[in-house]
């Protein structure tokens, strides 16, 4: 237990930062399934939805830090194959 006030302060910070990053972190993956769900459908308009949805999540995730941006990079990619019909 820190005992000294800015150790205090960077506990709870970090605590409200693991939350928020874990929410990024949850919703791409949430719409990763719902991309590849639309993919084994047959609806082309329902991927291409679900792929500018996924890439935009991602990119807003690796620009606050969320994801690394590798990371991002290569989910982009993998929804690419997903949504180009390409069994990854």
């Amino acid at each position: 237990m820190p005992n000294i006030r800015q150790q205090e302060k960077r506990v709870r910070q970090t605590a409200r930062q693991r939350v928020e990053n874990l929410r990024w972190r949850s919703t791409a993956k949430t719409l990763m399934r719902r991309l590849q769900e639309a993919a084994d459908g047959d609806d082309a308009a329902a991927v291409g939805e679900r792929h500018r949805e996924l890439v935009r999540w991602l990119d807003r995730a690796a620009a606050n830090g969320s994801l690394h941006k590798n990371t991002a990079a290569r989910r982009k990619a993998q929804a690419a194959r997903l949504a180009a019909g390409k069994p990854s």
